[in-house]
């Protein structure tokens, strides 16, 4: 769609909101809206204002009750849209991509549906609903263009997520994205490269790679070496200091991919791999395609090449079937890994998908008791490896938000190399998000290091300058690429949402 298309719809001094569920796919997609909208005039709505004249709901389709969490926040809203004229609901993602006309018999106050293929039409059908006074749906059955090319209203001046591919090709029963994301597309490694550049030069310092099987980059372009390819290449770009990706999989994770890890210095020491069940039956039911050594095996490799890495995960306790023999092999795998950090999900049904009508549902009290028992040997085992950060002196990248006792602490918060929360004592100089301190470690628990010495040495830079400029502004309309953050960065303490959908 081009950008004239895009600007047949106009909300000036109309206000917007949107709300976000889900995967990293899904905040980068909001970043997109969020630029979709200003560029035709919209504004974000005050956050302790009255509400706004637009409320988007960016959904979820991953979990049981992802419906019931939408609809009743849709029924909150059908008085306040009554009570304000003019006010317009729309719903997009996953969601909406399953259900369609669903979403409008259930909430017929809903003024747009859109899918996961064509978010660039946000604005005009918006406008459409207005002038036909009728609900607009539209579900795209293919992706009309790369999301990449879209506008984009990004949170952050210093890190960014960066669509490397959207879709997927693999068939996981527990999962249901492939069928509302459709099949992998790859974008050029040119195109990739020409957006980290121009981030890079307005400021950005990190970036991530993102797609639903990042890893798998280059299938939909005939070049099994292509994402080894794109990380090298990123290694070249000048002032791009971290460079992660997420998610990928194991079946794609070939040892080219390790060896530009370990060799290319801005690609970070940090690995988010899926386990999803340590059972080779359970994960043959899954159809993930690898097993439980080809797992450890990549583990081992990893390892062997940047010792220092940090590795997380994402584990599923109680899929149809899974026996106490199966849940062991999963509690071995762990121990065997050593995750820094594991993302750990009670299975529930993902509606259409194979596994939701599978014979051996497992009782609730039965997955209860085996999810607390992998969290506690997964905080066990976060802790121990933590407590080998202590003594060590890391670079922090100074983060915005990351902290949230920051204030009564008197210490700020980022992320070191490997992606661990660390809370430092505030230095006596001006720090900025964006910069970088130097501290050692003086203490660690499960989930984060604290260096309670003073800084070693506060490095400022231009991602911290670009913080500064951005904060020190009134907004602009946006223009282009703009900055970003991914939201989702490390894995958080259990139960928390995965970095991913738990799909990868």
């Amino acid at each position: 769609m081009s950008s004239s298309d895009r600007s047949q719809a106009v909300g000036v001094n109309k206000s917007y909101e949107i709300r976000t569920y889900g995967c990293q796919m899904n905040v980068h997609d909001s970043e997109r809206l969020s630029g979709l909208l200003e560029e035709a005039g919209y504004v974000p709505a005050p956050k302790d204002g009255e509400g706004a004249d637009v409320v988007v709901f960016n959904t979820c389709a991953v979990r049981e009750n992802a419906d019931n969490r939408l609809y009743g926040n849709l029924g909150q809203l059908a008085p306040k849209k009554a009570a304000r004229p003019g006010m317009q609901i729309a719903v997009g993602g996953c969601l909406a991509q399953k259900d369609r006309d669903t979403i409008v018999k259930k909430a017929p106050w809903v003024d747009v549906v859109f899918g996961t293929h064509n978010i660039g039409k946000l604005p005009v059908l918006l406008e459409r609903a207005r002038v036909q006074e009728e609900a607009q749906v539209e579900i795209a059955e293919s992706l009309e263009a790369f999301p990449s090319t879209l506008p984009t209203r990004r949170e952050s001046a210093y890190a960014a997520w960066v669509s490397i591919s959207v879709g997927c090709n693999n068939t996981c029963t527990f999962c249901i994205v492939p069928a509302l994301r459709g099949k992998e597309k790859d974008r050029r490694p040119g195109d990739i490269l020409a957006e980290i550049e121009a981030l890079v030069s307005e400021g950005v310092s990190e970036i991530t790679l993102l797609g639903q099987n990042v890893n798998a980059y280059g299938s939909d372009i005939g070049d099994r070496e292509a994402f080894s390819k794109l990380l090298r290449a990123c290694g070249t770009i000048e002032g791009l200091e971290r460079v992660r990706f997420t998610s990928p999989h194991p079946r794609d994770f070939t040892d080219d991919v390790i060896a530009a890890m370990a060799e290319t210095p801005n690609v970070m020491p940090q690995l988010h791999m899926p386990l999803q069940s340590g059972s080779d039956r359970v994960l043959k039911v899954m159809r993930r395609s690898y097993r439980q050594e080809r797992f450890l095996g990549i583990i081992e490799k990893v390892r062997a090449a940047m010792p220092d890495a940090a590795l997380s995960t994402d584990i599923i306790v109680g899929f149809p079937g899974e026996t106490e023999e199966d849940f062991e092999q999963t509690l071995h795998t762990v121990r065997e890994s050593r995750f820094a950090q594991a993302f750990t999900f009670q299975y529930s049904k993902r509606p259409g998908t194979p596994a939701a009508d599978m014979d051996g549902q497992i009782p609730k009290a039965v997955v209860q008791e085996r999810y607390e028992r992998l969290v506690a040997l997964q905080e066990e085992i976060s802790w121990a490896e933590n407590k080998k950060q202590v003594g060590r002196t890391l670079e922090v990248l100074v983060a915005e938000g990351e902290g949230r006792k920051d204030e009564a602490t008197h210490r700020l918060s980022g992320r070191a190399p490997d992606n661990r929360l660390v809370h430092f004592t505030r230095p006596d100089e001006p720090v900025r998000p964006g910069d970088v301190v130097t501290v050692e470690i003086t203490y660690a628990a499960p989930h984060h290091l604290l260096a309670e010495g003073p800084a070693q040495a506060v490095r400022r830079t231009r991602a911290g300058d670009a913080w500064e400029k951005r904060n020190a502004a009134p907004a602009e309309k946006p223009k282009g690429v703009l900055l970003g953050l991914p939201t989702i960065g490390a894995p958080a303490p259990s139960p928390a949402p995965a970095a991913g959908c738990g799909c990868d």
